[in-house]
């Protein structure tokens, strides 16, 4: 491809530069907080932001801020022809980093390890970089390329909504918020929120509150239960044989202010709900575990096993609650069981459900609702949010394989995804790249982490995309 060699040549002479840029944003705890006048999404997002900004006005960019919603910089002054969309906001540190802190970015071995690393912050480098080496390097441009930089992706995207209520949509976008080659379908999605109530108990030995989860679209790898009037060595056991099983560890410690009370922690894997295959459930390995333990009877154990038996240990594609569709395009659907909190008198808890092509609200989420409703639990969710599928064949999609397969040597295909990026609700929105084909990044877990290749190939192939592009 023609200027090829020029942009590997000032990637590669840049790397280092670049690698400075990704950790200057990493160290910016950059999860959603509460909101603050003139900050949407609190400091951290905020901050996070200015410095991008910062740094795209110092590398000669036109840049503007949104109220604090997203950024935007402009390679010129063209009429726009492609836009690329990442964020810089983060889901929370969560536990269990061991190769750094969260927010301690390092290389290591060849890999950029912290908070953001991978998704977005990365990613997002990546592509001003991209955009900073068409810019340096002359390359004879007729239209536009815009970096918008977003502050909201992992809780909702209320940013790219702001945001899209005073710009228009560039003929064609991209985000690098997942893997290469081109992801062109995208699956629906059904946050399902749930409840029961039920009669309290009181006979020992009970449960006293169940406690798992620190967002929707996170796998809990850890997970949190007090219990009352056990034998200390019956739980022992019980969550030996429960850990053989299941691969999720239980800790067990006195509680310091109640005698009598265990308070029980279960350590599984986190993952991304879009992958819950990737970890090991804490919640529903805790579950597995108290429903083995001999409570005395009640009905809020009898909820519990009730909605184990819909989402039990391991089931990661809605078999049990009768929602495992599949298709040839988008492939299977994935459940995973993410949040719960239980009480004497209540339970209320969320999954994460990612849904093929194929999914319909009388297939999938009335079917959610009977199946739970047989077991005396409300799913509250009236709608779900469709599949997003973008033509193979159009010459965009095409473009992107095509600059892929020069740069890596490896084939050029579409492919589906269970995770929602910026370009859900995109007419013509894709995402591409920026992680190689298996690359496990550890995304939404403990260390997390990108391949420095990755990131440096990502960087060339966005170049080349915009001068394909916008020529």
């Amino acid at each position: 491809m023609k200027y090829q060699n020029e942009i590997s040549s000032y990637i590669d002479s840049h790397t280092e530069e670049m690698i400075e840029d990704i950790f200057r944003l990493c160290r910016i705890n950059s999860e959603r907080m509460p909101a603050e006048p003139g900050r949407p999404y609190g400091s951290g997002p905020a901050e996070a932001l200015a410095a991008a900004l910062q740094m795209a006005e110092n590398y000669g960019f036109a840049v503007k801020n949104y109220d604090n919603y997203v950024g935007t910089v402009d390679l010129n002054g063209n009429p726009r022809q492609l836009d690329i969309l990442a964020h810089l906001d983060v889901v929370p540190a969560g536990e269990g980093w061991q190769v750094t802190g969260p927010f301690s970015p390092i290389l290591k071995d060849g890999r950029l390890y912290g908070r953001g690393t991978s998704d977005d912050k990365g990613p997002a480098v990546a592509a001003l970089y991209a955009l900073r080496c068409v810019k340096e390097l002359g390359l004879p441009l007729t239209k536009n390329v815009r970096l918008i930089l977003g502050c909201d992706e992992e809780c909702g995207s209320s940013d790219i909504d702001h945001y899209y209520k005073i710009e228009k949509e560039a003929p064609m976008t991209f985000s690098p918020d997942a893997d290469f080659p081109v992801t062109n379908i995208e699956k629906g999605r059904l946050p399902g929120q749930f409840d029961a109530e039920f009669a309290a108990g009181g006979a020992l030995p009970r449960l006293v509150s169940v406690d798992a989860g620190i967002k929707v679209n996170v796998v809990p790898g850890k997970a949190f239960a007090v219990a009352e009037g056990f034998n200390r060595a019956e739980m022992e056991k019980t969550a030996a044989d429960v850990t053989a099983e299941t691969g999720v560890k239980f800790l067990l410690e006195a509680c310091e202010d109640a005698a009598g009370c265990v308070k029980i922690t279960a350590v599984g894997e986190g993952a991304h709900a879009a992958g819950p295959q990737a970890g090991n459930n804490a919640l529903t390995g805790l579950l597995t575990y108290l429903t083995r333990l001999p409570f005395a009877p009640c009905p809020q154990m009898t909820a519990l096993a009730d909605l184990l038996s819909l989402m039990p240990h391991g089931d990661v594609n809605g078999k049990a609650m009768g929602i495992d569709l599949k298709d040839d395009l988008s492939g299977e659907l994935t459940l995973a069981f993410t949040m719960l909190k239980v009480t004497d008198v209540r339970l209320e808890g969320m999954f994460d459900a990612r849904c093929p092509i194929c999914a319909t609200a009388e297939n999938m989420l009335n079917a959610a609702k009977a199946a739970m409703a047989a077991k005396g639990i409300t799913l509250r969710n009236d709608s779900f949010n469709p599949p997003h599928h973008v033509d193979a064949n159009s010459h965009f999609v095409q473009t992107l394989l095509s600059v892929y397969e020069a740069y890596t040597g490896n084939k050029g295909e579409c492919q589906s995804m269970g995770g929602g990026t910026y370009v859900h609700h995109l007419e013509n929105g894709v995402a591409f790249g920026a992680s190689m084909p298996g690359t496990d990044n550890r995304m939404h877990g403990a260390d997390e982490r990108a391949e420095l290749y990755d990131l440096v190939t990502s960087a060339k192939i966005f170049a080349q995309a915009i001068a394909e592009l916008c020529a």
